[in-house]
């Protein structure tokens, strides 16, 4: 990863890699911890805290990112654990990490989920309302930093970050979630200052920890 920053003109620095670490098993956990790694990924809420439950109050540098779908019903848990919540994606889900926000006494950093593709099967507010979408959350108290995003798998993902992109400088936002083990090179080359890697970090046949050179 520090050498695509490189290539794109970029600190390598400026680049945050988050580890994905959903259906990991502890093995490769324990390793990812032990080789540095502070910023972890997880999909569902109920399985991150099992996963980290134990592991956090260890950890005081630990970030966690909420980087799946979010039920409203679960928005207290995930603000009572996750430093970032990467997909608020519509009205009923803002009041509801106000309320839980308002509650804990905690607010967790928020990324507006866009989909970009406007996929039927896909989460995220369509780019038409992003800016609707982040304007709400703010009146209500809560800190948008940035914006994520999940290109359509057969179209070329350059076009989506670039979108994303032009969404957060018209609203201020410095924070975009982008890119993945396949496509993390050209987001980075986008703007990207959160890149989400699984695959090319865990293996996908070998679960155990297995850090790719870049």
């Amino acid at each position: 990863m520090a050498e695509a920053a490189r290539a794109a003109g970029r600190d390598p620095a400026s680049v945050a890699l988050t580890a994905v670490s959903k259906t990991q098993p502890p093995e490769a956990i324990d390793d990812a911890l032990a080789a540095g790694l502070r910023v972890f990924g997880e999909n569902r809420v109920q399985e991150a805290q099992g996963r980290w439950a134990g592991r956090r109050p260890a950890l005081p540098d630990l970030e966690m990112r909420l980087i799946g779908p979010l039920q409203s019903n679960k928005a207290e848990d995930a603000v009572a654990l996750f430093d970032v919540i990467e997909t608020l994606d519509r009205q009923k889900l803002v009041g509801a990490l106000a309320s839980a926000a308002a509650k804990l006494g905690r607010s967790p950093r928020l990324l507006v989920q866009v989909n970009t593709g406007e996929e039927d099967q896909k989460a995220g507010v369509a780019p038409r309302d992003a800016d609707a979408m982040i304007a709400m959350a703010r009146a209500q108290g809560l800190t948008v930093e940035g914006l994520m995003a999940i290109p359509p798998a057969d179209e070329a993902p350059i076009l989506h970050f670039a979108l994303l992109a032009r969404i957060a400088e018209r609203n201020g936002l410095s924070t975009l979630s982008m890119g993945m083990s396949a496509d993390y090179e050209a987001a980075i080359r986008l703007g990207a200052t959160h890149v989400r890697i699984g695959s090319a970090l865990f293996g996908e046949r070998n679960p155990g920890f297995a850090p790719s050179r870049d």
